[in-house]
């Protein structure tokens, strides 16, 4: 081969190199905002690391399946990741078996960091992402590594104009590729944890040794060598969500690492660069939380009727759009006179107040 189109095809394969230079004022960037929001973690109360904790891991679980454009119930992951840190369900709706399968493969990622992933316990995640044994209505390999004779390919476009993106090593090659990549994964070494994080998101991708779910359990192996990174055994930010919201740009940086070579420094920038955007994202969060948790001590001995702690809350989760007297009357199904009467009263109490929008409706926010 004159010369190699994959970066799997290089003699050098699969030691990467990388430019630290390049890397290493990021790389600062992120460990000190990994500082600062872990730091502010470790003074929260229970309650405020527990509700921290519960919206990232639910947002992760969410976020990592609609990268690859599927949908979960918000609630049912939100229902299944509170369970599982032994919290407080009530109104929350009871998680399907699959919602329930996906979760515990995040969990077991998380607080079995420190585990090694073992090529059984790696089957056991994916056999939890294809319960059915099917990939939509297409039998796969599960719990198993591909076997196909046919080329493994990243592929886009319309019959007859398909572009390839990135075709992965042979099926032959894919159990030794897997033994490489695990020993590698769980020996201690002197390797930067956030850069070692990256680098394995990479390598699991470029081996690509499952029929379907490699981006899940890619991303999935990143948040275990994160929390690993951490020392936690539950997560306080996002890395999927972050992704999603770059997503052009994140297979577009595993494209271009695919076909030019071992150097990943492109990559790794791109990686940490995300890290940070999903830690700064979290911080604002984990202001938020704090905020809603001190606003709702000093009203403690406010009386209250239940439509609106429910508003004030959707307030501090994030409502979409304006709050109007028609948006309440809507979101807590009652009138709106009713409605009008509970804005008015909480108006009174110093806890809304009206913007300063022009408009036909008038509308409120929170005074904080």
């Amino acid at each position: 081969m004159e010369h190699p189109v994959w970066i799997w095809q290089y003699r050098q394969w699969p030691h990467f190199c990388w430019n630290n230079d390049i890397l290493l004022n990021l790389l600062v960037q992120v460990h000190e905002q990994q500082g600062r929001l872990l730091g502010k973690m470790s003074v929260m109360g229970f309650e405020t690391q527990a509700a921290t904790s519960i919206e990232a891991m639910t947002e992760e679980v969410v976020r990592n399946a609609e990268i690859e454009g599927l949908i979960l119930n918000a609630a049912n992951v939100r229902s299944s990741v509170a369970q599982h840190l032994g919290l407080e369900t009530a109104g929350l709706p009871q998680p399907d078996h699959y919602t329930e399968g996906v979760v515990q493969v995040l969990m077991d990622a998380v607080r079995n960091h420190n585990n090694a992933l073992t090529e059984e316990r790696l089957f056991n995640w994916h056999a939890a992402l294809f319960p059915t044994g099917r990939s939509g209505m297409i039998p796969i390999t599960v719990g198993g590594y591909r076997t196909g004779v046919e080329p493994m390919q990243v592929v886009s476009g319309a019959m007859g104009k398909e572009q390839v993106h990135y075709e992965a090593p042979p099926s032959e090659r894919v159990q030794t590729e897997m033994d490489v990549f695990l020993d590698w994964l769980n020996t201690a070494d002197t390797l930067d944890p956030l850069l070692k994080a990256g680098m394995a998101h990479l390598w699991f991708v470029n081996i690509h040794p499952f029929d379907d779910g490699n981006g899940r359990l890619a991303r999935t192996i990143t948040d275990m060598l994160l929390a690993r990174a951490d020392g936690l055994e539950q997560r306080f930010y996002s890395m999927s969500a972050a992704i999603l919201k770059n997503k052009n740009a994140y297979y577009e940086s595993l494209e271009y690492t695919g076909k030019h070579g071992l150097d990943i420094t492109p990559w790794l920038t791109w990686f940490l660069q995300t890290l940070r955007d999903a830690i700064e994202t979290a911080l604002a969060k984990t202001d938020r939380i704090v905020q809603k948790t001190l606003f709702w001590q000093r009203q403690r001995d406010v009386a209250l009727n239940e439509r609106q702690i429910k508003i004030i809350n959707r307030l501090w989760d994030g409502l979409e759009g304006k709050l109007s007297t028609g948006k309440w009357a809507k979101m807590t199904h009652t009138s709106q006179a009713t409605a009008l009467r509970d804005i008015q009263d909480l108006v009174e109490k110093g806890i809304l107040h009206k913007t300063n929008e022009a408009g036909r409706s008038t509308n409120y926010e929170l005074t904080v």
